[in-house]
């Protein structure tokens, strides 16, 4: 009996000290060890400046087609076919409407053959006529017969030249029974259909031409007198991107309105991919005449955050974000207000994705 419990106490024994060791063993430190610290990001930085730029006000304008025409018919007809429908891009001498002219050909199909009966009687006149003159010469003819037959080949002469006027006229009314677009453009409304009647000056469809836009602003008078028209005006179309593009300053409109006391102001954008169409919502930014202090940074480090702009700062080798409003585009650089000084770094490559404090590192 004793022996087992001696053997039972030496167990228990072992036991503790086992467990006393193994509690003294540094487990915080290894648990530290095997947890990471965060990566570094490799990012392209820019610094921030401060300069004396323009002055800038941003106008909400309407973009408008370059061109709107209501296409007209120069000839009455009936209408046989239609060519084209809403929504259609044409090409220009595209056809747009064929009328009927069944009746027109036959007209002209009579007049041609007039012609060449006058045509006939007119060689015989002519002969007549020279065959006068020459006995006229020896006064072998009485002066009223040269006279007779004188006015006989005129007369004739006079009649083929109607005839050929008349040839000329009803070509014309048949090459114009195919309305056809005057400039390349989109189709935009049918004002006509298949079986109905077009008079003269009917419309036929509205055409636009959007190949350019035209934008539309209306400025206030306190800055319409101190617009720079040798700058152009930055314009964003917010449906299709945040880019600033660059339309030119066309026209401020003498005529202001008497009530706002604003200035119409045209501008003209190209649109060569016809991604903008007319009626958007356009964002014109211009360019005044007086010079204001203000902190520049590259375009590429303002990040868009719902309705509001961020930019990343480096600070120890940490990104920070700082909210900025932006006050005006100057060629690849933004000016903006927030809290930003001179000779700070922003991040301007790689900001995509970054989370506040996280670390940064520069890259070439």
């Amino acid at each position: 009996m004793y022996p087992f419990r001696i053997s039972s106490i030496l167990s228990m024994t072992k036991f503790l000290c086992i467990a006393a060791v193994l509690l003294a063993m540094p487990w915080g430190g290894m648990a530290a060890e095997t947890k990471q610290a965060p990566a570094s990001t490799p990012v392209q930085t820019a610094l921030v400046r401060e300069a004396l730029v323009s002055q800038q006000v941003s106008i909400i304008g309407t973009t408008e087609a370059f061109r709107k025409s209501t296409v007209a018919a120069e000839v009455s007809g009936r209408v046989e076919k239609l060519h084209v429908q809403e929504g259609d891009f044409v090409k220009k001498e595209t056809p747009l409407v064929s009328l009927g002219s069944i009746d027109t050909a036959l007209r002209l199909k009579g007049v041609v053959a007039g012609g060449e009966a006058v045509k006939a009687r007119l060689v015989l006149a002519e002969k007549e006529l020279e065959r006068v003159r020459k006995l006229k010469t020896t006064n072998s003819v009485a002066a009223k017969q040269y006279d007779e037959a004188y006015f006989k080949a005129m007369s004739l002469t006079s009649e083929l030249e109607r005839n050929s006027a008349e040839i000329e006229r009803l070509e014309f009314e048949l090459a114009r029974k195919t309305v056809r677009a005057p400039f390349t453009g989109f189709i935009t409304h049918e004002h006509t259909q298949v079986g109905q009647w077009m008079p003269i000056g009917g419309s036929v469809v509205t055409l636009v031409d959007l190949s350019s836009i035209l934008i539309r602003a209306d400025l206030p008078e306190a800055q319409a007198v101190r617009l720079n028209l040798d700058k152009n005006a930055a314009v964003i179309i917010g449906s299709l991107s945040d880019r600033p593009l660059a339309a030119k300053i066309e026209v401020v409109m003498p005529q202001g309105n008497p009530v706002s006391r604003t200035f119409p102001v045209r501008l003209k954008l190209p649109n060569p991919q016809y991604s903008i169409k007319s009626g958007m919502e356009a964002i014109a930014t211009f360019e005044l005449g007086r010079k204001i202090k203000s902190i520049l940074i590259p375009k590429d480090a303002i990040v868009p955050s719902g309705t509001a702009n961020l930019v990343f700062r480096v600070d120890q080798g940490k990104a920070f974000p700082v909210p900025v409003s932006i006050k005006g585009y100057y060629g690849n650089e933004a000016a903006v207000q927030g809290d930003l000084v001179p000779g700070q770094l922003v991040v301007i490559r790689g900001n995509e994705r970054l989370q506040p404090g996280q670390p940064v590192h520069g890259i070439d």
